[in-house]
C-alpha cells in the first residue's frame, strides 16, 4: 500500500492539483469495468474538485446480487493552504488514503482479485483551502459548506461507511498512527465493533486504538457546536453505519501543517480500508450489531433529531 501513498501524494502535492489529475492516474489502473469520475463543486469560498470511485463487486448490488456495499469517504478541508502555506497540509492525509485504498481495490480488479461487494471511495481535491482558528491549533476550513460535501460524498447505495480523517489537532488521542471510533448510527453511539477491532489490530499488529467521541461530534457542523473535526460528518447524511479511521499523533498538530504527513500511517488507514472492504463484502465483519441497534430505538425511540441542527 506504501506505493499507492507515494504514488499518490506525488499528485496531490501540487498547487495545481485537481480532480481530472487523480482519476488520470487511477484510469491508467486498468480496472476497465470501474467507474472513476471527478466533478466541480463550487462553494462560498471557491472551489474543489470531488473525486468518485465505484468498483463493482463479483457479487455486488450494481450486478443482481446480495453482497453489501461498503462507501470508503476521505474527510478533509483541503490539501493545502496555498497562498498562506506552501505544500501538503496535515488535513489532505483522510483524501490520501482514501484515494490510496481505491487505486489498491482498482490494481487487485484488475488482476482479477475482485470483491464480493461493491465499494465505492470518494473525497475532494483543492490544493488551495482557507484556515480558520480551532484551539488547541488551527484548523484547515473548506471551500464549500459540510452539507454541500455531504451530499456530494455520501453515497445512498453504501450499506457501511469508512470515513478517514486526519485528528491530530487535539489533546483528545495521544497516540501516533491510527485510532477507530465506535460505530455512529442514525444519531447513536453504538459500542465498537470487535470485527474492527480484529481488523485493525491485523493491520498495524498492535494493539487497537479507540478514540472517545461526544454527542456534538455526530451532529452537523452548521449547529455551531464544538466539534473534535469532521470524521463522524458523514454521520449526519446516512443511514448507514459510519466508523471513523482517525490519522493521530502524540501531539497536536495543526490541520494547516506542511511537513506533517507521516506516509506508513496513511498507508495503514489504506489497508485498513482494504480489509474491511474484503470482509463487509463476504459478510465475515459487520459494523454493528443490528439486533442491539433495533432494541435501541425501540426501546429509546429515534436519535435522528441528532443528525439535524436542532431547534433554534
Amino acid at each position: 500500500m506504501l506505493y499507492q501513498v507515494l504514488q499518490l501524494l506525488e499528485i496531490l502535492d501540487s498547487p495545481t492539483a485537481n480532480g481530472q489529475a487523480v482519476v488520470d492516474y487511477l484510469s491508467g489502473l486498468g480496472a476497465h469495468d470501474a467507474e472513476i469520475s471527478t466533478s466541480e463543486l463550487v462553494g462560498p469560498r471557491g472551489s474543489t474538485g470531488v473525486v468518485r470511485i465505484f468498483i463493482p463487486g463479483s457479487q455486488g448490488k450494481s450486478s443482481g446480487g446480495t453482497a453489501p456495499t461498503l462507501q470508503v469517504v476521505g474527510r478533509l478541508g483541503g490539501l493545502g493552504a496555498r497562498p498562506e502555506r506552501i505544500g501538503f497540509v496535515s488535513d489532505g492525509d483522510g483524501a490520501l488514503a482514501a484515494l490510496s485504498a481505491a487505486a489498491k481495490l482498482l490494481k487487485m480488479h484488475a488482476q482479477d482479485d475482485v470483491l464480493p461487494g461493491d465499494v465505492i471511495c470518494s473525497t475532494h481535491v483543492c490544493p488551495d483551502a482557507p484556515t480558520r482558528p480551532h484551539e488547541p491549533v488551527p484548523f484547515m476550513d473548506s471551500p464549500v459548506e459540510m452539507s454541500q460535501m455531504n451530499e456530494a460524498e455520501v453515497d445512498d447505495a453504501a450499506d457501511a461507511i469508512v470515513s478517514i480523517d486526519t485528528t491530530k489537532g487535539n489533546r483528545v488521542i495521544n497516540h501516533r498512527g491510527i485510532a477507530i471510533s465506535p460505530t455512529v448510527q442514525q444519531g447513536y453511539i453504538m459500542k465498537i465493533s470487535d470485527d474492527l477491532v480484529r481488523i485493525v489490530e491485523t493491520v498495524t499488529g498492535e494493539a487497537a486504538v479507540i478514540f472517545a467521541l461526544s454527542t456534538q461530534d455526530i451532529t452537523p457542523y452548521e449547529n455551531g457546536l464544538y466539534h473534535l473535526n469532521s470524521i463522524l460528518q458523514p454521520a449526519t447524511a446516512t443511514d448507514a453505519p459510519v466508523v471513523g479511521v482517525a490519522l493521530v499523533t502524540e501531539t497536536a498538530v495543526a490541520g494547516c501543517a506542511t511537513g506533517a504527513t507521516h506516509e506508513t500511517d496513511v498507508a495503514d488507514a489504506a489497508k485498513f480500508a482494504v480489509e474491511v472492504a474484503k470482509e463487509f463484502g463476504a459478510g465475515t465483519a459487520s459494523f454493528v450489531d443490528a439486533r442491539e441497534f433495533d432494541q435501541m430505538v425501540s426501546r429509546y425511540g429515534s436519535a435522528k433529531k441528532l443528525q439535524t441542527v436542532g431547534d433554534e
